[in-house]
């Protein structure tokens, strides 16, 4: 029997284990915190997922979701555009989903080890070590790198993207407003955009970005958003009429947007550890599970014989860019249109008047349905 490690117990990593889990090998996924537990997520899912995660037995409906179909788009100003959305999406919070999969990985046999990181994994002779924060060191036949956007492993792997600072970081919290349940929301303020959303149970998830330079000159989250945020009145709106459900939010830093390898020294690297796209486009969600599902088909080929170790990478490899490249470049280009408020105000203005580039940029962001 094979030995797989998934490193992260996001939605990447947990929907690897649970398509891994069916053919036959020994799955063993390392998460860091315990669920449930909160993730500084945008929250929204393209339905581009659903005719998978249906045949992947996942039931989004016990988790209630909230169905979306409506986009709008404010710049700092307050000038907006409002388009449909083509697929569609639905809002669930990462709180309930990734707990929902992860009692359901455990059910079907998939091993947990949890509230501990991994510190490094070294690769010989056809066998991967794995050295936990706790000093355990286990070995396996493979190893999926799922951990996120950024960890201590990164730095061990020198991989390249680390080795440069990035500027942003991001805040999440969840309210309880009025808002339309049907609608996703992005608002531009001065060096940064915030996006709200329905979510389960009546909430409301309220994410932005922005840059460590808006915070320091500023000194607090708090200041920062009543000077700069609220210049933005729908994101006033936002903070005068909601009620915060809790007393911090949840906030993370360092967030890169460069490009990133999707094989590190025999590592097969998925989710927003492989690329991470920019969250204006709302799909790092979507992404994240058709990755899953994409190296999740390359290694069964592998486990059935079909692909040596070098095929099974190159395999890998080549389909995600295939995949995801593109996507990640319209990302990067989008957000270099937003965040400025001269530059915010020109493009939503000349969006409005160009609805066909509303959509080619939608769908340029966005994948097809999959199973």
């Amino acid at each position: 029997m094979k030995n797989i490690i998934i490193i992260g117990g996001g939605l990447a990593g947990l929907i690897t284990s649970l398509q891994l889990q069916r053919t036959g090998a020994h799955i063993t996924l390392i998460e860091r915190k315990q669920y449930p537990f909160h993730r500084v997520c945008g929250e929204y899912i393209s339905n581009e997922v659903k005719p998978f995660l249906k045949k992947l037995e996942v039931d989004l409906d016990a988790l209630q979701p909230a169905t979306i179909n409506q986009f709008l788009l404010s710049s700092p100003a307050g000038k907006t555009l409002r388009a449909p959305l083509d697929l569609g999406g639905f809002g669930i919070s990462r709180y309930s989903l990734d707990n929902y999969l992860f009692q359901l990985a455990q059910k079907r046999g998939v091993e947990f080890i949890l509230n501990t990181s991994v510190s490094d994994v070294k690769f010989n002779d056809d066998q991967f070590s794995v050295l936990l924060t706790d000093n355990r060191k286990i070995t396996a036949d493979l190893v999926i790198g799922a951990y996120g956007k950024r960890a201590n492993l990164d730095r061990n792997l020198q991989r390249t993207f680390f080795q440069k600072r990035s500027p942003y970081l991001a805040v999440k919290y969840h309210i309880r407003t009025d808002f339309p349940r049907n609608l996703i929301a992005l608002h531009n303020f001065n060096d940064g955009y915030a996006g709200i959303s329905a979510i389960e149970n009546d909430k409301y998830c309220f994410c932005y970005l922005t840059t460590r330079s808006n915070l320091k000159k500023h000194g607090t989250i708090a200041q920062m958003e009543k000077i700069v945020l609220q210049q933005n009145p729908y994101l006033k709106h936002i903070f005068n009429e909601s009620d915060f459900l809790y007393e911090q939010p949840e906030v993370i830093n360092e967030i890169s947007f460069a490009p990133k390898s999707c094989l590190e020294n025999h590592i097969l690297m998925c989710g927003d550890a492989a690329g991470l796209i920019t969250p204006l486009c709302g799909n790092g969600m979507a992404m994240a599970i058709h990755g899953a599902k994409i190296i999740s088909d390359r290694v069964t080929h592998y486990l059935q014989g079909h692909y040596s170790r070098l095929q099974l990478e190159q395999a890998y490899s080549q389909q995600w860019k295939k995949q995801f490249n593109s996507r990640l470049q319209v990302g990067r280009l989008i957000q270099g249109l937003f965040g400025r408020p001269i530059l915010s105000e020109a493009t939503v203005t000349l969006l409005k008047q160009m609805p066909q580039a509303v959509h080619f940029l939608m769908k340029n962001t966005h994948g097809k349905a999959f199973e």
